[in-house]
């Protein structure tokens, strides 16, 4: 009973309050149900293993290092240099402009490729401009290996960060042709550019970017290292070098962008899940609700789905359902992770408590009523196909 009042209990107060702040939802759920469920030693045993574990270290120095990158390049020119010189038609624009900005995450930062859909996009619809610059901005977070939501994923269900990225790729092609084909597809023509093309301007902030998951690549697999994100950690490091040493960023200028970017709060996530994590397992409750039977398919799918509305994240639901599943059924494997993430992410990118939801209908002057209409038919489509797949591997 104890154990059902501190579970309940953790899970109201980390929807409650991941409104606002999910390092202190998290970290709050995590206090409640270790109240109700731990002794003195066994709290202390999961702080130990929280921070005192070098890959969750090093995991929430990765996080905190990647929106450095991305104010480096914003307070520099340089992500404005590389959309302005990404020459094509006008929907290839509307799909690749906010998915560029989107692959590195900042406050706000909807609302730097908002802009980008507005001038391109004139006589279009404003629903599809929202829902295309909610849908397109987080279709890398499916495989790009500097997105921390994915970082984090892989380390909760102990699988490899690579070949994550490998089994949800046909998700990614899924997601983008459904947006291509059928959330743009009002959208024609050409767009039109005022100055010459250069290709510096798009090669050096691309290769900036490119670096770090380059270096990690190459690391991983020539060396032999005692923790796999001491490689992910070296690559951030060199990108964000790199954005500084370009974009001549100086001190004062580097402390403007950490003030803006707050990169400790992102680092504060990732020990907030992972003390979470670690109370959630050694609380008895994957026990209790693995007992309740549920299919994987349901659990995978669907309580994916609702979890990652109803919260507008994740990581969070990533932290809940893996230990579920792992009690009950043992490892998740590779193309059971890749469509339970594949749920969680669907739920996430309509959830109305998802900030770059609510900031995009803003900024597009639309209602949620709209945003939902235009983004039902690709939601519909692709938690589907999801579950069909999940049917065969699950």
């Amino acid at each position: 009973m104890l154990i059902w009042t501190g579970f309940s209990l953790s899970i109201v107060a980390l929807l409650y309050i991941s409104r606002r702040s999910l390092w202190l939802a998290m970290t709050t759920a995590a206090v409640v149900l270790a109240a109700f469920t731990l002794s003195t030693s066994e709290m202390a045993t999961v702080l130990a293993r929280t921070f005192a574990d070098p890959s969750v270290l090093l995991i929430a120095f990765v996080v905190g290092i990647i929106p450095l990158i991305g104010g480096a390049l914003e307070e520099s020119g340089e992500m404005d240099r590389l959309v302005a010189n990404m020459r094509m038609g006008k929907r290839l624009f509307f799909a690749i402009s906010p998915a560029m900005l989107g692959m590195l995450p900042m406050p706000g930062g909807v609302l730097l490729s908002a802009p980008l859909i507005e001038r391109g996009g004139k006589g279009v619809p404003s629903g599809v401009k929202a829902a295309g610059n909610v849908w397109f901005r987080h279709a890398f977070l499916l495989v790009y290996p500097l997105g921390s939501s994915l970082i984090a994923s892989s380390k909760i269900a102990s699988i490899g960060l690579y070949q994550a990225i490998l089994f949800l790729f046909p998700a990614f092609l899924l997601t983008v042709a459904i947006g291509y084909f059928i959330m743009l597809r009002q959208v024609g023509g050409r767009m039109d550019y005022e100055e010459k093309f250069s290709l510096s301007g798009l090669l050096v902030p691309l290769g900036i970017i490119i670096a770090a998951p380059v270096i990690d690549i190459v690391m991983k697999s020539t060396l032999h290292l005692t923790h796999p994100e001491i490689g992910t950690a070296v690559g951030v490091s060199v990108s964000l070098l790199l954005a500084m040493g370009i974009g001549r960023i100086r001190g004062r200028q580097f402390s403007a962008i950490a003030a803006k970017m707050r990169p400790w709060k992102y680092a504060l996530i990732i020990l907030a899940m992972f003390l979470f994590l670690n109370v959630f397992k050694l609380s008895g409750s994957p026990e209790l609700l693995a007992g309740l039977n549920m299919p994987p398919v349901l659990l995978c799918i669907v309580i994916g789905f609702v979890l990652g509305m109803i919260t507008g994240r994740i990581q969070a639901p990533i932290a809940i359902v893996v230990p579920i599943f792992v009690t009950a059924h043992g490892a998740i494997s590779l193309p059971a992770f890749a469509v339970t993430y594949f749920a969680i992410y669907l739920g996430y990118v309509i959830s109305p408590v998802h900030p770059c939801v609510s900031v995009s209908m803003e900024y597009f002057s639309i209602s949620m009523s709209t945003f939902l209409r235009r983004m039902a038919l690709p939601v519909a489509i692709a938690t589907l196909a999801d579950l069909v797949v999940a049917l065969f591997v699950l």
